[in-house]
């Protein structure tokens, strides 16, 4: 049966910090899939999924959400329980990307250079202080993150110690578990796989302190400059890690690796998201448009991977 004939929901929305981008995302891929020709219709992925799927008569799913069990592996599982194709990762390396600690030692032992760094529990915070057990023996300035979060929500950029204990209790507020870590200074450059090969990437320029959802969603706020203006060596070994760290996970279909590339032109892998924003601006979209793949045909590349695996 042609893929054409297929019925493709695309799942976006859905219950996470990062519904509003979700929806931006399963909005420009239905627009997409529907101007190619494809049977396609747009579903906010709610508490009531498995009925509207039923409902929609849905043959093959877009996974368009952000975040939470939209990433996490979760969703994933389920339609492999209901024996629903669908789009990018399968369960473990969606669980494994979205999960920063585990994913940090995936990529120490394949060998990927990763910021030292530790990961803190709740009780680390006893009566407004720092436990002592946590051992924070690595020099400042620090990155404070959830260890299960996107979009750099509950991010925190620490100088100080004094600026730890707030740090930790916004990223606590989102996760049980939060990564303090070395910041690593450098170009940010974001590697786009498709397929398992490299598209290309892309050099991020926040005017603000670092690429947080602010500086990713308000317009003006941050420069991408493609291809990245660096030594063609160092912009070959960056893709080379961001490919080495997505086969690290397991990953398929479409993926975004965010590097740090530091003065000595070494990359430090931060996170593989295993669902990048589709928009026509995001970050994806731009490379492969970069390397001469637009964004519908983008769209359909990573779709009919989904349906020749």
């Amino acid at each position: 049966m042609p893929v054409t004939d297929k019925r493709i929901g695309v799942l976006a929305g859905g219950l996470s910090a990062e519904r509003e981008v979700s929806l931006k995302t399963g909005g420009a891929i239905h627009g997409a899939l529907e101007r190619l020709g494809y049977n396609v219709c747009l579903i906010d992925a709610g508490r009531d999924l498995a009925q509207a799927l039923k409902k929609e008569a849905v043959e093959v799913v877009f996974i368009a959400l952000h975040g939470g069990h939209g990433e996490d592996g979760s969703i994933q599982g389920f339609l492999e329980v209901s024996g629903i194709p669908y789009t990018g990762s399968g369960v473990l390396a969606s669980a494994l990307a979205m999960d920063k600690e585990f994913s940090k030692r995936m990529f120490r032992e394949q060998g990927i250079s990763v910021p030292e760094g530790i990961t803190l529990e709740r009780d680390s915070i006893q009566g407004g202080r720092i436990s002592e057990d946590a051992r924070l023996d690595f020099p400042l300035p620090w990155v404070v993150k959830p260890a299960t979060e996107g979009s750099s929500i509950g991010v925190s950029m620490v100088g100080s110690r004094e600026e730890l204990v707030p740090a930790l209790k916004k990223a606590f507020s989102l996760s049980g578990r939060v990564i303090v870590e070395r910041r690593i200074m450098g170009k940010e450059v974001q590697v786009g796989i498709l397929g398992g090969r490299v598209l290309g990437s892309v050099e991020i320029r926040p005017s603000l302190d670092f690429y947080s959802y602010e500086a990713k969603y308000t317009g003006g706020k941050t420069r991408y400059i493609l291809p990245p203006q660096m030594d063609a060596a160092a912009l070959e070994e960056a893709h080379r890690v961001g490919l080495a760290a997505h086969k690290a996970l397991g990953c398929r279909g479409a993926t975004r690796v965010d590097l740090i590339i530091d003065e000595g032109a070494r990359p430090w892998v931060l996170e593989v998201n295993t669902i990048p924003g589709m928009t026509e601006t995001s970050l994806l979209p731009k490379i492969a448009k970069e390397s001469g793949l637009d964004f519908p045909s983008l769209v359909e590349e990573i779709l009919k991977e989904a349906l020749h695996r």
